[in-house]
């Protein structure tokens, strides 16, 4: 059998002009009035669960087995999120995390992204204040004994404003993986000096994104052999129309407000330079609509036309699907594509995103996490510029019901040749269990594997940690010892991050490290195909 993977940056845990013919109708979705995703109303009072609810939804079996080995790691970072009466949104949405070889020493290191001090109520012209080291962000280097130890300090990588969610890679193409981190009060980049040092390069790079950017991801959009750097912007969003107040059934109490009260932010698009600066192209790339509530991006070569495409996860808004026009701008073709809505035409509150070949067809397929009573979406790639809406014949639909997911990756957990999926979830609303009697805000992680015909829930089976709640946000991957299969750390809101071990199967693995050209050393945008 021949399995072509797409080689990409990923990031909660990472695209002639020639015109392609209108999708056929039988694909296309037309656009319909949007329907706002309610997180807070009469669907979350009701007293039963809704049908089809995941409490009917059939476990199986897992293959493989995952250890929590976060006590004995040395990792001692808790996430301060700086909960307030006031319940600005912000508090809510944060805890990102990233696996990085940072000082090339061939094992993977952490760094987890914290909040920042916020006052109750924040007075007028007020900044979230990261001063205090419990608001730091965390760099985690990896020992030789498989132990981690906090360099953040050393390492000068402690953030700036309330924090979101971080993009690792080489951008400047000295082999030293850097750090771009997204956070409300100002996003940095943070340049990988080479000496277990960084230095905060932003202002001078050219890349100063204000607002409040999301998730960002590196990528080579116009095969320049330079990183480009792509940052999700959610909403346009300040403390003070942050003091909405927004109560719920039964009344007398405050939750987070729905994105629906704010109006969405624009993305940002920095093409790299050759003196290795940045400039917004966003306007001239044709990605500017201000419409977006962007959480998540995902790329990929959706048309396997050798150029990299991106799909953004919006909330409660349209999804977005950037085709690369290869003369340096992208086209939306989500409507046409059919992945601008669900299969009923209605939004959905697409929080994080990833593209990966699940069906092992060689095309990239997409899956978006989602607000409980929403299911998450799955998209497969018909190779055609259109998708099929997947979430039902896969058995996604019926798992998913009742959860609200995060950071998400299409992942080979068992190394049997199919993506798997997982999982990072909790819900938005801390006063959900308030509102209903059948949702949790603390939920469990869920990994879904992959049959060849669908996917089966075997997260009860999976380790003891799939039986615990957590209010969890991030996820990041990768091979924490270096063993041949996928590790998983999930990051936590106001909480602790959970570090997964694979304990892995007896199927084989195949290891690979791309060099590519340019200032991409890490050939990131490559396609790799594995032939038996």
């Amino acid at each position: 059998m021949s399995n072509t993977y797409l080689v990409r940056l990923v990031g909660l845990i990472l695209v002639s002009a020639a015109i392609i013919n209108a999708a056929p109708d039988v694909h296309a979705q037309q656009r319909p009035t949007p329907t706002p995703t309610p997180r807070t109303g009469r669907s979350y009072s009701s007293k039963e669960p809704p049908r089809g609810s995941t409490a009917a939804a059939p476990q199986a079996t897992s293959p493989v087995q995952f250890t929590d080995i976060t006590g004995a790691s040395g990792v001692t970072f808790r996430h301060a999120g700086s909960p307030t009466s006031q319940k600005y949104l912000l508090e809510t949405m944060g805890a990102g995390v990233a696996l990085l070889d940072y000082d090339n020493d061939g094992r993977l290191d952490l760094y987890f992204t914290n909040g920042a001090r916020l006052d109750d109520p924040m007075l007028k012209g007020a900044a979230p204040d990261k001063r205090d080291p419990r608001f730091w962000n965390r760099l985690y280097r990896q020992r030789s004994d498989g132990k981690f130890e906090d360099v953040t300090e050393r390492a000068g990588v402690q953030g700036a404003g309330y924090c979101m969610g971080v993009a690792a890679g080489d951008y400047n193409g000295d082999s030293f993986v850097d750090l771009y981190v997204t956070a409300y009060g100002g996003s940095i980049l943070y340049r990988n000096n080479g000496d277990g040092t960084f230095t905060d390069v932003t202002k001078g790079a050219g890349i100063a994104s204000n607002g409040w950017p999301t998730s960002a991801g590196w990528l080579d959009y116009n095969r320049d052999g330079r990183l480009d750097l792509f940052v999700a912007r959610y909403l346009e969003w300040d403390f003070e129309r942050g003091t909405l107040y927004c109560g719920e059934p039964p009344p007398g109490y405050r939750a987070y407000c729905h994105p629906d009260n704010f109006s969405g932010a624009a993305n940002i698009l920095y093409r790299q330079k050759a003196d290795g600066t940045f400039e917004d192209v966003t306007q001239n790339a044709g990605l500017s609509a201000p419409d977006g509530k962007a959480l998540g991006v995902a790329f990929a070569d959706f048309d396997s036309d050798g150029w990299t495409d991106l799909f953004v996860a919006h909330d409660s808004v349209r999804q977005s699907l950037h085709r690369n026009n290869r003369d340096g701008t992208f086209e939306d073709i989500a409507l046409g594509a059919g992945v601008g809505y669900d299969e009923n035409g209605k939004t959905f509150a697409g929080m994080g995103v990833d593209a990966a070949d699940y069906d092992n067809d060689g095309r990239p397929d997409v899956l978006i996490t989602a607000l409980s009573n929403e299911t998450y979406p799955l998209f497969r790639n018909n190779g055609d510029n259109t998708f099929s809406y997947t979430t039902n014949t896969t058995g996604i639909n019926q798992i998913t019901l009742l959860y609200t997911g995060w950071g998400t990756r299409f992942v080979d957990a068992d190394n049997d040749g199919w993506r798997d999926i997982f999982v990072a979830q909790g819900h938005v609303l801390d006063t959900i269990e308030k509102a209903t009697n059948y949702l949790q805000y603390k939920q469990t992680p869920l990994l879904m594997r992959n049959t060849g015909k669908g996917f089966v829930n075997v997260s009860a089976s999976a380790g003891v940690v799939f039986n615990k709640s957590y209010a969890a946000r991030g996820a990041a991957f990768g091979d924490l010892d270096n063993d041949g299969d996928t590790d998983i750390v999930i990051s936590e809101t106001n909480g602790s991050p959970v570090i997964l071990r694979n304990n892995g199967t007896r199927n084989h693995w195949l290891g690979l490290s791309l060099a590519g050209k340019g200032t991409n050393k890490k050939g990131i945008g490559a396609r790799v195909t594995v032939t038996d």
